[in-house]
């Protein structure tokens, strides 16, 4: 082969690159375009007063009066330190090392970003009359009576107990009992069980596509701008609730023996406490059934987790709730509140999305093209490499937030109520060609921009 043979080869290799990178350039675009104007409406809207209860929609938040500067330094610094080791350490270390440094690493960079506001801001959203430790007080006499009567006196409970059902009461009831009571307790059980999600999620991404696409994704999982409502928002709970019910089921599937069949059982009794953590969590049983899809378990593990699935739903009914009424007293006090059910649908619809998109970062959208071809070359081929794995469990989250986003009931405060799905969107991320410290430069970015700019009440 002569040298100008070589030449023009390595030109259209050049040319061939370029090409199936501009979707990706394209998608960041679009990325950044739609927060900007889903912004722009917003205050237009607010201007115009259509849009009231929001004061910077479509977050449920404010401007910062004086917008952070040296508070950011050390969360800056960490991030600075995490974008060049973490994929040095997503590569080298053991893989049970890896996964308690993912936790390690994401906890400090939720609470770094947090305390940039000031060290109350980590218990201090828990401390408002609205959310949930504000109502323990109707429930210490008599925590079976308060759950059987839970749905005839909905109405005399605070803003969060109202809109969703009894078990995040619960838990912070038990925290309590166990002598851990106090929002600085609560906080930390959020931001401990929230931040495990990268855990959870690339024991997942390895069960399904590998190794390999799961030490791609975690150092992504751990710098995602999400960390922001991570603390401190209950819906992170909900979060890790339903990231170790998938991982469970997905470590069954690849074991045999007792200890697969354990694995399912905990992971379904896990998932079955997602609708009564939140009714907006039936989206999320989108994952797990890609999960399902793509390991294909035995008889066995199927039969454990619909005995786990089963445990929750049992026991809450025997105690005198009943779920569907549940959901009718829940939407008959969200229609009749002068809050998010007056907010625009049109708008809000959209805007839900440009939110979902700070979450995840600019390093999701930049994947989702190649996710796209990825998977539809999987279905031509009827075949599921390890790469078109790790796409699925993106898609199916997505398909989760848009069916819950086309519902209506999500008509802002979404930055908390994406979270659960937040996390499973980044698994896309394990397209990237590793290093790829850029992105995760970006994704570090946005979290730091977001804080320094915006204050938000979780």
């Amino acid at each position: 082969m002569t040298v100008t043979e070589v030449r023009g080869r390595a030109a259209d290799d050049e040319t061939a690159a370029a090409r199936r990178r501009w979707p990706g350039w394209a998608a960041a675009a679009v990325w950044a375009a739609g927060i900007a104007a889903a912004f722009a409406v917003g205050w237009y809207l607010r201007r115009a007063g259509l849009a009231t209860e929001d004061r910077l929609p479509p977050l449920h938040a404010r401007p910062r009066a004086r917008p952070l500067t040296w508070e950011l330094l050390p969360a800056a610094a960490f991030a600075a330190a995490a974008v060049a080791a973490l994929p040095v350490l997503a590569a080298r270390l053991p893989w049970r090392a890896l996964l308690a440094a993912a936790w390690a690493a994401a906890a400090v960079w939720a609470v770094a970003l947090a305390a940039a506001g000031g060290w109350d801001a980590l218990a201090g959203p828990l401390n408002a009359p609205t959310e949930y430790p504000a109502g323990l007080a109707q429930l210490r006499p008599d925590p079976l009576l308060w759950l059987e009567t839970f749905t005839e006196r909905l109405g005399g409970y605070t803003t969060h107990v109202r809109g969703h059902p009894p078990l995040p009461m619960l838990v912070l009831w038990a925290l309590e009992a166990a002598g851990l009571g106090g929002t600085g307790w609560a906080a930390a059980l959020v931001v401990a069980a929230g931040t495990s999600s990268v855990a959870a999620i690339a024991v997942t991404v390895r069960c399904a596509a590998g190794e390999r696409a799961a030490r791609t994704a975690v150092p992504f999982l751990v710098l995602a701008p999400a960390a922001l409502w991570i603390a401190t928002s209950m819906d992170a709970f909900f979060l890790a609730v339903g990231a170790w019910g998938t991982a469970l089921l997905a470590v069954a599937a690849r074991r045999a023996g007792a200890w697969g069949l354990a694995a399912a059982g905990a992971g379904g009794l896990l998932l079955g406490c997602l609708p009564y953590l939140s009714y907006g969590l039936l989206p999320l049983f989108a994952v797990p059934l890609a999960v399902l899809l793509l390991t294909r378990p035995r008889a066995g593990v199927l039969a454990a987790l619909g005995a786990g699935l089963v445990v929750a739903p049992a026991v809450f009914t025997a105690l005198g709730f009943w779920w569907p009424d549940g959901v009718r007293a829940t939407l008959e006090t969200y229609l009749v509140s002068r809050g998010s059910a007056q907010r625009s649908y049109a708008y809000f619809v959209v805007a839900n999305l440009a939110v979902l998109c700070l979450l995840t970062g600019p390093v999701a959208a930049h994947a989702l093209p190649r996710a796209a071809g990825v998977l539809r070359r999987a279905v031509r081929a009827r075949a599921v490499p390890p790469e078109a794995a790790a796409a699925a469990l993106a898609a199916a989250a997505l398909i989760g937030v848009l069916a819950l986003d086309a519902s209506g009931v999500t008509r802002g405060e979404v930055e908390r109520i994406w979270l659960p799905f937040s996390g499973w969107l980044l698994a896309a991320a394990a397209l990237q060609r590793p290093p790829a410290r850029g992105w995760l430069a970006a994704q570090a970015a946005t979290a730091l921009t977001v804080q320094a700019l915006v204050l938000s009440p979780w």
